[in-house]
């Protein structure tokens, strides 16, 4: 038996293993990453399944389930920002108007169910801000104006 005489420096020879180690490192980092963005998907379709499932109940039409998940993903996106907030406020009291522009723009008596799936993702995507919408629903002039 005979072995072979090492030829090369241990210049070349600590290259190749520190070449080594920074692909294993970027090897790892790409694997959490990927992990952490499987389990944040599982988190959203789950969170979609569920405001499926309470809109249906609620007798609404229901979004596809990838649409949900796009916009509102798995914290409510910007539904959930600060739903409490003034600008939020007028956004929502924009949509509760007669639909006209400029100054023949008038506020409304929207029907109850207008708020139903606003509150129903605030319930399930950020539930603790929940109580204060509710609070503001429950402070403005609703009746039952729409036909079923």
């Amino acid at each position: 038996m005979t072995t072979h005489l090492e030829t090369q420096s241990a210049r070349e020879r600590s290259w190749i293993y520190v070449t080594a180690c920074v692909l294993l490192g970027v090897l790892v980092l790409v694997g959490l990453i990927t992990f952490r963005s499987a389990k944040e998907s599982n988190e959203a379709n789950a969170k979609a399944d569920e405001l499926i499932a309470a809109l249906e109940d609620a007798g609404a039409r229901t979004p596809d389930k990838d649409q949900i998940v796009r916009v509102l993903g798995n914290d409510g996106g910007a539904t959930c920002e600060n739903p409490n907030n003034a600008l939020g406020r007028a956004v929502l009291f924009t949509q509760l108007a007669n639909g006209a522009a400029g100054p023949g723009s008038r506020p409304v008596v929207a029907d109850r169910r207008m708020l139903e799936g606003q509150l129903l993702i605030i319930q399930i995507y950020c539930p603790d801000e929940l109580e204060d919408f509710q609070e503001f629903v429950d402070d403005l002039k609703t009746a039952d104006v729409a036909s079923s």
